[in-house]
């Protein structure tokens, strides 16, 4: 007598389900008697420590904190006919897990919003070329905008138990054969750049060498020394600083290879 206790609470555990959120989410539960009663979603969300039902009841867990849902969308045609890749992330968050599983179920995501969402950044997209999405990204922040807009009013217009925090459309990429041609371009851009200083730099080193002769050429004309006297002199010039201007080098000259013709220094 007893074991009867103990039986009719084991009896009792065993015919019953356990709920027990984690922090930051909330359990739906969804009640399916077998002889009597209604079945249908409980009004009342099970949101902290644990709650028993039936065992026939089943609960469906929602994440109630803002959460990250991210899209991959391939060959997306700009207004120029060039397919590029989108990768778009919206953020979002549930306000009520009772109406969201009532009446969209748990994959509200994938069955009503996962598909409009990527029209809306095609339709965008559609209306600007390649080259200001994909290559300056000056339309990104537009694109945002106006998806952000027309998804905020999607998610009013159908009634969703959601909250729209934020939506990014980034990482634009451009196929790989333009990719190419752009760092072609790019790489022919920085070789005429470079020419064009090599250039610079040999017009400043002729102006030099110019303005240097104009001077010599002066000179020489104040002197009254004609292009021979004036050579002649350059070369003595070029001998005392070979033999060095303190007068203790001895240095030997030969000129056509046969006479001794100066002898500087001590």
């Amino acid at each position: 007598m007893k074991t009867l206790p103990l039986v009719a609470l084991v009896a009792l555990l065993t015919g019953c389900n356990s709920f027990s959120p984690d922090a930051g989410h909330e359990v739906v539960l969804i009640e399916k008697p077998i002889f009597f009663g209604h079945g249908g979603v409980d009004a009342d969300p099970v949101k902290a420590g644990r709650t028993f039902g039936a065992l026939t009841t089943d609960g469906i867990d929602v994440y109630m904190q803002p959460q990250k849902l991210e899209v991959e969308l391939p060959d997306t045609m700009t207004s120029d006919g060039v397919p590029i890749t989108f990768h778009a992330i919206v953020v979002v968050q549930v306000t009520d897990s009772v109406s969201l599983i009532k009446d969209f179920g748990p994959r509200w995501y994938g069955n009503n919003v996962e598909e409009p969402f990527k029209t809306m950044v095609r339709q965008a997209v559609r209306r600007r070329g390649m080259n200001e999405t994909a290559i300056s990204t000056t339309a990104l922040d537009a694109i945002d905008g106006e998806i952000r807009d027309a998804l905020t009013a999607f998610i009013e217009a159908k009634s969703l138990p959601v909250k729209l925090i934020t939506m990014t459309v980034g990482r634009a990429n451009p196929p790989d054969a333009i990719k190419n041609q752009r760092i072609e371009t790019a790489t022919q851009e920085q070789r005429i750049q470079t020419e064009k200083q090599t250039k610079l730099a040999e017009d400043e080193r002729m102006k030099a060498e110019q303005s240097r002769a104009n001077a010599d050429n002066a000179y020489r004309e104040s002197m009254h020394l004609s292009p021979e006297q004036f050579i002649q002199l350059e070369t003595i010039k070029m001998q005392a600083r070979v033999c060095g201007s303190d007068g203790k080098a001895t240095c030997t000259f030969i000129q056509n290879g046969a006479t001794p013709v100066y002898n500087l220094g001590r």
